[in-house]
């Protein structure tokens, strides 16, 4: 019996779509319900069997300090994401303007998204070298003798790769919100200039809320991105000075990949994922009061 036209197209969109399901289904779903699984045993790498252990993985981590730790430096490093979104904005709307070497600036602005993490982390610790590094050349030379040991300080370490992440993904957020600004109804802009409205007042009721479905998009992607980064944090500390830059990622990446302990480790892998969920529920249902959709 021939297919009909609408049962063949549908065909055709699922063969379309198969090669990426069959890659999310092998390397993302089925591995997530497998640690899910392991987080409820004692399975430590690489031995072939596994006790079932119950919620003793998680009563562990009731008394974890390292988690406790790790979820408070990475609750700190999510504080770039919104700054990093707010100066993406701001820049956005200079380089919508005209300025002189505008698409130079843009491409500028977004090199850093596309360097490599090793590279973006080795160019960081020269910079923030506590000795020798131009920044705390630059503060001894403007009479600060003892200026901030930055990533060789526990109470600053973290912070450091709170300005590092803020300089990464603010090149992305600039190229998202020009694309969201061209969009933006010069009719609404013109209309506000001649009745008035100072430039402060068109962009807190006009540009604002219109590209506000796109600030939800980046924090969104942000936070996500951002709760799962790890590399840069392994290149630069290692999760040192003692814990003071350890994050949940590489908690979970020690654990697992360098004391086998698979069963602790998806463990904190399930809390990472809940966390994660809640993240996106608060600004899902956030996002009714403060986002307008035209």
């Amino acid at each position: 019996m021939k297919l009909n036209w609408a049962r063949r197209q549908q065909l055709i969109g699922y063969m379309f779509i198969a090669p990426n399901m069959i890659g999310v289904s092998c390397f993302i779903i089925i591995p997530a319900l497998f640690s899910i699984v392991l987080a409820f045993t004692n399975w430590e790498f690489p031995q072939l069997t596994a006790d079932f252990v119950g919620l003793s993985n998680f009563s562990r981590l009731v008394h974890d300090d390292v988690f406790y730790h790790s979820l408070k430096n990475t609750l700190i490093f999510l504080g770039s994401v919104p700054i990093s979104v707010g100066l993406g904005f701001l820049t956005a709307l200079v380089l919508n303007k005209s300025v002189y070497l505008k698409n130079v600036l843009r491409t500028m602005f977004f090199l850093p998204y596309i360097t490599t993490g090793i590279a973006i982390a080795f160019v960081w610790m020269l910079i923030f070298q506590p000795v020798n590094g131009p920044v705390n050349s630059l503060l001894m030379s403007i009479g600060i003798d003892h200026p901030p040991g930055w990533l060789s300080s526990t109470s600053s370490a973290i912070f450091v790769f709170d300005i590092i992440w803020i300089w990464f993904l603010l090149g992305y957020n600039v190229i998202i919100y020009l694309a969201a600004l061209q969009e933006v109804s010069g009719e609404l802009l013109e209309a506000s200039k001649i009745d008035g409205a100072r430039m402060l007042h068109t962009i807190r009721y006009i540009i604002w809320p219109l590209v506000s479905p796109t600030t939800l998009f980046l924090l969104m992607t942000g936070f996500i991105v951002s709760i799962k980064q790890m590399g840069i944090f392994q290149a630069i500390t290692d999760g040192g000075p003692g814990d003071s830059t350890t994050v949940l990622s590489l908690y979970i990446y020690k654990t697992a990949f360098r004391y086998y302990d698979m069963g602790y480790a998806s463990a904190i892998s399930v809390c990472l994922l809940l966390i994660i969920i809640i993240i996106t529920a608060i600004q899902w249902i956030a996002q009714k009061k403060w986002v307008h959709y035209s």
